[in-house]
């Protein structure tokens, strides 16, 4: 694997979760790091952990959503260290609510910090790689930037379009065999990213099984970054899901309907909440710990195997399905008149 040691890193997202263990585990290696987010005090305490881990750090608050922030990050990188190896486009949000019935503007914000807080990263980054003729640009992308989701449609446009980025960089800039542009796609975390999340559902919003450590995730990023790819699927066992969708994509479609009303969300009420869509999360409730998923990994796999036939069966005649929630799961309807302040 090759050596990282002294590679400037770049990582937006930087203040928890995924980006904080990518932090961490790139100060392992010996880089030198640049840190962006918006919780100033949550991004001090991630460059604390990597300055003990003996790292070179310095860190900025940045806001994606806005071009100047990005083109400062950039800036700030260089004059510290005079040349950026590694960009990570980590930063991004969700709102859990469905297309329709719910305020354009949540969906809008989601495209804003997923989709274009990335490309300003881009625009940022490529111009810095192009001078140098070298450096790796990772977009974290998910498991639905290539399949569907029900309940976070604009998280789901979103990454798709992350994909796109990453495809039309690579033609742009083939003429430079030593720019990376690699693209990595996670199944779910174990993060704050399901109670961080803007929610109109009116329940609480949990990871599916078998939620994967940020570390693992981290691991693979930094992995990237050593020997760069176009594509990683982590963990690699998702390809599998994305092949059988191929196969029979209305059947997975109707599977994951059903698996996720059953356990996405819990019977937990919970009111309407912009969550960090906006602004940074001040509830320490939310921004600490993870919520687990609602049932183990083998329940999981067992309720797979047990209803993948008979909605294959349903599909293939055309008949509709019984309610998704055998498990008594009541995913509350958005009203009209439900709006998310800011």
């Amino acid at each position: 694997m090759k050596d990282l040691s002294g590679k400037v890193v770049t990582i937006t997202g930087a203040s928890s979760g995924l980006g904080r263990a990518t932090a961490i585990r790139f100060a392992a290696r010996g880089t030198r790091l640049v840190l962006a987010a918006r919780r100033e005090d949550a991004l001090r305490e991630t460059a604390e952990i990597c300055r003990n881990a003996g790292a070179d750090v310095i860190y900025v608050v940045t806001d994606v959503t806005l071009e100047d922030d990005v083109r400062r990050l950039a800036d700030r990188a260089l004059a510290a260290f005079g040349r950026i190896d590694i960009w990570v486009n980590n930063a991004g949000v969700t709102c859990f609510a469905p297309l329709e019935g719910t305020p354009f503007d949540a969906h809008r914000r989601v495209i804003e910090t997923n989709l274009f807080g990335s490309m300003f990263g881009a625009r940022a980054a490529v111009p810095i790689f192009r001078r140098q003729r070298s450096g790796v640009l990772i977009n974290v992308g998910s498991i639905l930037s290539k399949i569907g989701q029900p309940f976070v449609p604009s998280y789901a446009i979103s990454k798709f379009a992350l994909r796109g980025l990453s495809e039309a960089l690579r033609a742009e800039l083939a003429d430079l065999p030593d720019v990376h542009i690699c693209s990595i796609y996670p199944y779910a975390m174990n993060t704050e990213h399901f109670q961080n999340g803007a929610n109109l559902m009116g329940v609480e919003a949990h990871a599916m099984p078998p939620a994967q450590s940020p570390g693992k995730v981290a691991e693979a990023i930094v992995a990237l970054a050593a020997r760069p790819r176009r594509e990683l699927h982590v963990p690699r066992s998702a390809v599998l899901a994305l092949w059988l969708h191929e196969l029979f994509p209305r059947t997975v479609e109707r599977l994951i309907f059903h698996a996720l009303g059953n356990w996405h969300f819990s019977r937990m009420p919970e009111p309407a909440t912009r969550g960090n869509l906006y602004a940074p999360n001040t509830d320490e409730a939310r921004v600490r710990g993870a919520r687990p998923p609602l049932l183990s990994t083998p329940r999981f796999l067992v309720w797979l195997a047990r209803n993948f036939v008979p909605i294959m069966w349903a599909t293939s005649k055309g008949e509709s399905l019984p309610a998704a929630n055998d498990q008594g799961v009541e995913v509350l309807p958005v009203s009209d008149e439900t709006r998310l302040a800011h």
